[in-house]
């Protein structure tokens, strides 16, 4: 039977971690599992349900820090430093996982020992709503080639995994290392690049592997400006992995390259639409645009920067008003290019 080992680190929670645990102990039939929560001096009672916890249970032990240390810490302390099984995962002390999702990751990482970690689909939930039906039932699994996901990442400018849908072989996180303390926002899909360069990557097909809750204590940044830092951390994260992999990663100016046209596409997109939506007084266009610049010296010739420079010319106050006529011109421009390419095809 695997053994694995989940990390629950805690900060202000402890009225969630009764459901966390009890979604690790008892919904996982088939591995044997070992539960570590880590308080990070919680202000609140967190600490002590941690420990009522822990004494009706002797698969769970807890840590209470008498200073706060940060999420990346306590997060690899228990990675790094407690985790001994087979596999390990993070699970945050708000999220749960879903029934017999230790057993699908567990089986796929046994039977492909070439795979470095395995995930599948999260289900996100608004805290105070009911958990959503969960598919349980697993309709096989793939194995991608580390190098050819870990292209997608770059290629796409973005991860696609949200963190408690994971579990990785405990000999490779060990290998590659943590999380990386200079990436407080971005320090997950920095570390998953990192496996994947170091193995191949899992995925469970068909069933549901986690419940991700969405509250407004969420650490992912939702307003304007943190979109942009957001921004900026992925591309310091993208770098970061091509840096510490590089003797793993021939091709690593082509990769970063990837990224950077991603990432300052993603960049102008959120400026020009600041245009169209009216919001142009709390959206940072300019910034967002000298990081495109940052990212891409060249970022003139991308289409969204000639969209940018289109709305640019209307005006931001009457952009809102003329984006349906914009939106169209555009789109017969588009039919139009299409149709003569039709017929240059045909030797008209």
């Amino acid at each position: 039977m695997s053994t694995v080992s989940v990390v629950i680190p805690c900060y202000k929670y402890g009225h969630f971690l009764a459901d966390c645990v009890k979604s690790v102990l008892d919904e996982q039939p088939g591995v044997d599992v070992r539960v570590l929560i880590i308080d990070d001096a919680s202000p609140d009672d967190s600490a002590e349900v941690a420990r009522a916890l822990a004494a009706a249970d002797p698969r769970i032990e807890v840590r209470v820090h008498e200073q706060n240390r940060g999420h990346i810490a306590t997060y690899n302390e228990g990675l790094l430093e407690w985790a001994d099984g087979d596999y390990v995962a993070l699970l945050s002390a708000d999220d749960r996982l879903v029934p017999g999702a230790l057993v699908r990751a567990a089986a796929l990482l046994d039977a492909h020992p070439e795979a470095g970690f395995a995930y599948g689909r999260p289900l996100r939930f608004r805290h105070g709503g009911p958990l959503p039906a969960a598919r349980t039932r697993s309709t096989g699994s793939v194995v991608y080639p580390g190098r050819w996901w870990l292209e997608r990442r770059f290629r796409e400018g973005t991860g696609c995994i949200t963190s408690p849908e994971v579990v990785v072989r405990t000999s490779l996180q060990r290998k590659v290392g943590g999380y990386d303390p200079q990436l407080p926002h971005a320090g997950d899909i920095e570390m998953w690049m990192r496996l994947a360069a170091h193995a191949d990557v899992g995925y469970v097909r068909g069933a549901d592997q986690a419940f991700y809750r969405v509250h407004g204590n969420n650490m992912s940044t939702t307003d304007f400006g943190g979109q942009l830092d957001d921004l900026r951390q992925r591309l310091v994260a993208f770098d970061s992995a091509l840096d510490k992999c590089s003797g793993l990663l021939p091709e690593a100016g082509r990769l970063a390259a990837l990224a950077r046209t991603r990432l300052a596409r993603y960049a102008l997109r959120r400026a020009y639409r600041a245009y169209d939506r009216g919001r142009t007084g709390v959206v940072p266009v300019e910034e967002l645009e000298a990081f495109a610049a940052e990212c891409l010296p060249g970022y003139t010739g991308l289409p969204e920067y000639r969209a940018l420079r289109r709305r640019r010319r209307i005006g931001a106050r009457a952009m809102p008003y003329l984006q349906p006529l914009v939106l169209s011109a555009v789109a017969d421009r588009g039919r139009e290019w299409l149709w003569w390419q039709s017929w240059k095809r045909r030797g008209i």
